[in-house]
C-alpha cells in the first residue's frame, strides 16, 4: 500500500486525485513529507478564508498543484502548505518549535521567510506615503523582496500564491481591488519577468489587466474570437506544410500554434502605436527540436518555404536575454503577404522559456529526485545568479545574461520602511542614524532614539531588510561627536559621516567667528573706536567681511596691531579705473550686510561670502565650499571655479540651499554685446532705471566698434534677471546674457 494511499479523508481539496497530480514526480521521502504537512494543515484550515475571500484550504492546495507544475522539489510543496497555517506562540515550557521538531530546518526556514513576505506586502498594501507609489519605490520594494527571500523557492511561492489569488477572483467572479492587481502588475510580473517564468508572467499580466481595464480586454478578446476560425486554419496550414518540410529533413519536431496573451497585445498596440489589424504575430508558430543545431535547420527551412520579413529576425541562441531566454524568433510571409511569427527552441530552452530559473534550478541540479537535498554550490551559484537579475534598475536586452557566478548584488544594501511603508535602501551594517540622516540631514541631527518594528532600540542597533523604522527626534540639538567614532559603530554610511562632519565644522567655524569678533572689540575698545563700522574696518584691511577678520584673528593668522596702523593712516579715496564705474550698494545687499539668506547644514548662521566668479542669486541652485578663514563660499551649481574645488577638495565640499532672504539684493553681473554707438549705454541705463535695478558696477570694452559691457545689478530673485534680460534683448543690435 503506498504512502499517499494511507489518508483516510479524501475530501476535496486534498483528496487521493490532487495527491497524485502534486506527488506525480517525486520518490518514496518525497510523497512522505507531503503527507505529514497534509496531516499538519488538514484540521487548522478548515474554515479558514485569505484576505481575498478565498478558502485558505483550496488556495494552498492550487498553489500546491503550480509549484509542483514548475518541478519544484517537495520541501518547497510541504513549506507553501505549511506557510498559509495561523502562528500559534510556543507552549509554555516547550523546548523546540513543533514546526521545527516535525519537518526540520530547511522547511521551517523557507516558511518564515515567506511570512516576512507576507508581512511585507501587507505594510506595503497600507502605504499612507504618496512617495512610495513611485516607479522607483516599486523598484525599492521588488529588491527588498529578493534581498528577503534568502532562498529562490521563497520567490516562487509568493508568485504561485499571487497567481492563484488572481484566479480565484475570475472564476468566483469576486471584484478584485484595484490596488491587488495594480501591485501584481508593478510587482510580481516583473519578478516573473526577471526570472523568465513566462507561464505565470503572462497569466498574472492578463488578469491583473483584465481586473483593472476590464473594457480593453473584453474589447481585445472579442476581436481575437471573431478571427480565431480564420487565424486557426491559417495556421493549420502553415503546421501542415513545415511538418512535411521536416518529416522530409528527418528532424523530429514538435510544431504548433503559439498562445496569444491579451495583455501582451494591448501592450504592442501601445508601444508601437499599432491597430489590433496590424499585430502580425497573431498568428504565430512554436518549434520544439531536439538539439541546437536543428534549431537553425528549421530556420534556414522557414525562410525557403516563406519570405523572411526584413529587421524581424532575433537570435536569443547566440545572445541570450538577460534573464536566460534562449530562442530564435523569425517573421515570414506567405504566398499572399500575410506575415507570422515562429519562434524555434530546444526542448530544454522551452522548458527554461515556461518556468525560467526554476525550470533552470530543477532540469540541472533535481532531476526527479524529489525530496533530496540539491547540490549546495550548484545551487548557490544559480541562486546569486538570480539575485545578480532582479537587482537590475532597466531591464536592458542589450546586456550580455550574468554568469552563472556571478556576485550577489544585494549584499552591499538592506531594505528598509518608514511607518508609511516607504522602502529605504542603506549600506549593509546601518543605524538608525544612518536611516535618519538619508531621510533629511536635520533630522539626523536631531535623532534621539529609535523604535524597529514597534520596539525601542539603542542607535547604534544595525538594522536588517525587512524592519519599520521610526525616528525619536528632538525640537532642536545638533549630533554627538561620538558618532563619528567608527568603533562604537553609530554610522555606516559614508554620506551620514560626512553630514556629521559638516555639522562640527560649521560650529567650529561659528566658534571662531564670536573668538574673532571679542578679540576684534576688545581692541577697539582699547583704542576707543567702539563706534566704528566693523564691515568697514574690515573691508580697509581687505577683507570681504567682519567674519573674514574675526576667523583670522582667532587663528592668529592677522595681527590686532594693524588695526591701530589702519585707524591712524589718513584715508585716501582709492583710484577708480576710467573703464569702471561703481556706485554704492543699497543698504540691504547682501554683500554689505553679510546676509547672504544661505542655510549651511540647515544652519542660518554660518559664516557665508557669495563667490565672485559666479555671483549667484536665489532662486539658483547653489554649492558651498568651506574656504581657509573666509567662512563658505557659495557659488552657482554650474559655477567652473567651483567645479575645480570640488574636484580637488571633495571633503570640503557643504550642502547649503537659500533660506528666508528677506528683502536682500544680490548682485548679478549682467554680459551685454552690441554695436557701438553714442545712445547705447543711455538705452541700456533706462531700462535698468525702467525696472527699478540698482546699478553697482559697470566694466567696459570696445573692440573695431563693437562693445562688450558687464552690469553688476542688485537684483532679489531670478524673476528680476528675467525681465532685465528680455527687455536688454528687446533693444536693437543688443545680446544680453546672465556672465
Amino acid at each position: 500500500m503506498s504512502t499517499i494511499a494511507s489518508f483516510a479523508d479524501d475530501t476535496p481539496p486534498f483528496d487521493a486525485g490532487w495527491r497524485g497530480q502534486v506527488c506525480a514526480d517525486l520518490d518514496e521521502s518525497g510523497r512522505a513529507l507531503i503527507e505529514r504537512a497534509v496531516a499538519w494543515v488538514r484540521e487548522p484550515l478548515k474554515g479558514l478564508h485569505a484576505s481575498t475571500g478565498e478558502p485558505l484550504a483550496e488556495h494552498s492546495a492550487a498553489v500546491v498543484r503550480l509549484l509542483s507544475e514548475m518541478g519544484t522539489d517537495a520541501v518547497t510543496r510541504a513549506s507553501a502548505l505549511l506557510t498559509v497555517v495561523p502562528v500559534e506562540a510556543p507552549a509554555a515550557g516547550a523546548r523546540q518549535d513543533p514546526l521545527l521538531k516535525a519537518f526540520g530546518a530547511e522547511v521551517v526556514s523557507l516558511v518564515q521567510g515567506t511570512r516576512a513576505l507576507l508581512r511585507l506586502g501587507h505594510l506595503a498594501g497600507q502605504s499612507s506615503d504618496t512617495s512610495a507609489a513611485g516607479g522607483d519605490q516599486k523598484e525599492m520594494q521588488r529588491k527588498m523582496l529578493l534581498a528577503m527571500a534568502a532562498d529562490l523557492r521563497i520567490v516562487l511561492m509568493r508568485l504561485a500564491s499571487r497567481l492563484q489569488s488572481l484566479r480565484w477572483h475570475a472564476s468566483s467572479k469576486t471584484p478584485c481591488p484595484p490596488a491587488f492587481a495594480r501591485e501584481t502588475m508593478e510587482l510580481y510580473t516583473p519578478l516573473a519577468n526577471r526570472l523568465g517564468i513566462w507561464q505565470l508572467k503572462w497569466e498574472m499580466e492578463d488578469l491583473a489587466f483584465r481586473f483593472l481595464e476590464p473594457d480593453t480586454y473584453k474589447t481585445i478578446a472579442r476581436q481575437l474570437e471573431e478571427k480565431r476560425v480564420q487565424r486557426e486554419a491559417f495556421i493549420a496550414d502553415a503546421v501542415a506544410q513545415l511538418q512535411a518540410a521536416l518529416k522530409d529533413s528527418h528532424i523530429a519536431a514538435q510544431v504548433s500554434g503559439r498562445p496569444k496573451h491579451i495583455y501582451s497585445i494591448w501592450n504592442k498596440m501601445q508601444n508601437k502605436h499599432l491597430t489590433f489589424n496590424r499585430l502580425f504575430d497573431l498568428r504565430a508558430l512554436r518549434v520544439i527540436v531536439e538539439d541546437e543545431r536543428n534549431c537553425y535547420a528549421v530556420l534556414a527551412m522557414a525562410h525557403a518555404l516563406w519570405a523572411p520579413v526584413s529587421d524581424e529576425f532575433d537570435d536569443y541562441i547566440s545572445r541570450p536575454k538577460p534573464n536566460g531566454y534562449r530562442s530564435l524568433h523569425t517573421v515570414v510571409a506567405d504566398a499572399e503577404g500575410k506575415p507570422f511569427e515562429i519562434q524555434i527552441r530546444t526542448r530544454e530552452m522551452h522548458q527554461f522559456a515556461e518556468y525560467g530559473m526554476a525550470a533552470h534550478w530543477r532540469y540541472k541540479e533535481a532531476g526527479a529526485r524529489g525530496g533530496e537535498q540539491v547540490a549546495a554550490g550548484g545551487y548557490d551559484k544559480k541562486l546569486a545568479w538570480m539575485r545578480q537579475l532582479l537587482a537590475w534598475d532597466k531591464e536592458d536586452s542589450s546586456a550580455p545574461a550574468p554568469t552563472s557566478a556571478a556576485p550577489d548584488a544585494s549584499a552591499d544594501h538592506i531594505y528598509v520602511m518608514t511607518p508609511q511603508a516607504r522602502v529605504i535602501e542603506l549600506p549593509v551594517g546601518a543605524t538608525p542614524v544612518d536611516f535618519a540622516y538619508y531621510l533629511h540631514t536635520d533630522l539626523g541631527h536631531r535623532c534621539r532614539g529609535a523604535r524597529v518594528d514597534g520596539q525601542m532600540v539603542p542607535l547604534l542597533t544595525r538594522l536588517s531588510t525587512g524592519q519599520t523604522v521610526e525616528i525619536i527626534a528632538a525640537k532642536a540639538g545638533g549630533p554627538s561627536r561620538d558618532w563619528l567614532n567608527p568603533q562604537l559603530g553609530f554610522l555606516a554610511s559614508p554620506r551620514s559621516r560626512a553630514k556629521v562632519r559638516a555639522w562640527f565644522n560649521a560650529v567650529e567655524l561659528q566658534q571662531r567667528i564670536a573668538a574673532g569678533q571679542a578679540l576684534v572689540e576688545k581692541e577697539l575698545q582699547r583704542l576707543g573706536k567702539t563706534a566704528i563700522n566693523l564691515e568697514h574696518l574690515a573691508q580697509q584691511l581687505d577683507f570681504a567681511q567682519a567674519d573674514d577678520l574675526y576667523i583670522a584673528v582667532a587663528k592668529e593668522e592677522f595681527s590686532l596691531r594693524q588695526i591701530d596702523y589702519v585707524l591712524r593712516a589718513p584715508a585716501t579715496e582709492p583710484a577708480v579705473p576710467a573703464a569702471r564705474v561703481v556706485a554704492a550698494s543699497g543698504a540691504a545687499s547682501a554683500i554689505k550686510t553679510g546676509k547672504s539668506g544661505v542655510l549651511v547644514v540647515g544652519v542660518d548662521s554660518l559664516m557665508t561670502q557669495l563667490a565672485r566668479c559666479c555671483r549667484p542669486a536665489p532662486p539658483d541652485r547653489i554649492a558651498g565650499f568651506v574656504t581657509r578663514g573666509r567662512g563658505v563660499s557659495i557659488h552657482r551649481h554650474d559655477c567652473p571655479s567651483y567645479a575645480a574645488l570640488a574636484v580637488g577638495q571633495p571633503e570640503r565640499v557643504i550642502d547649503v540651499d537659500w533660506g528666508d532672504t528677506g528683502d536682500a539684493v544680490y548682485p548679478v553681473d549682467i554680459s551685454i554685446r552690441g554695436q557701438e554707438s553714442p545712445g547705447l549705454l543711455r538705452d541700456l541705463s533706462e531700462v535698468f532705471a525702467r525696472l527699478r535695478l540698482s546699478v553697482v558696477g559697470v566694466n567696459t570694452q570696445s573692440r573695431r566698434s563693437l562693445a562688450h559691457m558687464i552690469f553688476t545689478i542688485e537684483v532679489k530673485n531670478g524673476e528680476q534677471i528675467a525681465r532685465a534680460l528680455t527687455a536688454l534683448n528687446e533693444i536693437p543690435g543688443v545680446t544680453a546674457s546672465r556672465h
